[in-house]
């Protein structure tokens, strides 16, 4: 996705160098509809400058700052000099995100998007999270409910989920827990069966939470849990164990979770 107005200055932007002089570099903007800036060679790189193709060759992929921008004068004053390796990789990481979103796009979409539709879609989730990218990426481990802030329609948030549960990478963790299951009440096993169930979700866990119970031995039982960031998996590792032992009490039967296996290493 190409921006139709002008950067701000203070801006890190991404740009390919276009044309080489003397006096300073021009770069073309690849974030910016029909937008170039100019390298002064003072703000190519720190030091004196003897070549400035010492430092720069043309079809390069630069991160620039904006120093100043001119409207009335379609003039944009760019640095390279002021950015730092680490501000470059960030801004270039970012650049490539937004690259992946706009293809998601044309996949939720269709390649033949109208642009007034496609722009409409691109600043919904621009307003509720930033940038495309982080829009697909909170599509793909929340669903529906990571654009339900937005004006979007239930067919357009469809498309979008779907499209990112397909190609989006989440980062996920995993946590482990135990809670020992103790019944000697008459329904005896069939008590730990149901207590067992209740501890998976019986069917209610969300898309994005992966959850097994596993027996360990007795009367232990090992609960796993594979969710998008610590704190879901934490509070699906515990209210799985509350689940169980408020399910085992109802026997007549006693639970007690614990985060460390008691018995002997696996």
């Amino acid at each position: 996705m190409k921006y139709s107005g002008w950067p701000d200055p203070g801006e890190l932007v991404v740009g390919k160098i276009d044309e080489i002089e003397d006096f300073g570099v021009f770069v073309d903007l690849e974030e910016y509809e029909d937008k170039r800036g100019l390298v002064h060679i003072s703000e190519v790189a720190s030091g004196w400058i003897k070549n400035v193709r010492d430092h720069v060759r043309e079809g390069q992929i630069v991160v620039a700052k904006v120093l100043d921008v001119d409207e009335s004068a379609q003039q944009i004053d760019l640095s390279l000099k002021d950015v730092n390796d680490h501000q470059r990789s960030d801004k270039i990481q970012e650049w490539k995100n937004e690259q992946k979103a706009d293809n998601w796009m044309e996949l939720a979409f269709g390649d033949d998007i109208g642009n007034e539709t496609y722009t409409a879609i691109a600043n919904e989730l621009l307003g509720t999270h930033g940038s495309l990218y982080d829009g697909f990426k909170q599509a793909a481990i929340h669903g529906d409910e990571a654009l339900e802030d937005t004006d979007l329609s239930g067919d357009e948030i469809d498309a979008i989920v779907e499209t990112a549960r397909e190609n989006v990478s989440v980062p996920y963790v995993n946590v482990t827990g135990y809670v020992d299951l103790k019944n000697p009440s008459p329904s005896g096993v069939d008590g730990v069966r149901e207590a067992l169930e209740a501890a998976e979700g019986n069917g209610e866990v969300p898309d994005e939470v992966e959850l097994s119970v596993t027996y360990v031995g007795a009367p232990e039982y090992r609960i796993k849990v594979r969710a998008p960031n610590y704190k879901t998996a934490e509070d699906h590792l515990e209210s799985s164990a509350e689940r169980a032992i408020a399910a085992i009490e109802d026997h007549g039967g006693s639970g007690e979770y614990h985060r460390q296996r008691r018995t002997d290493d696996e």
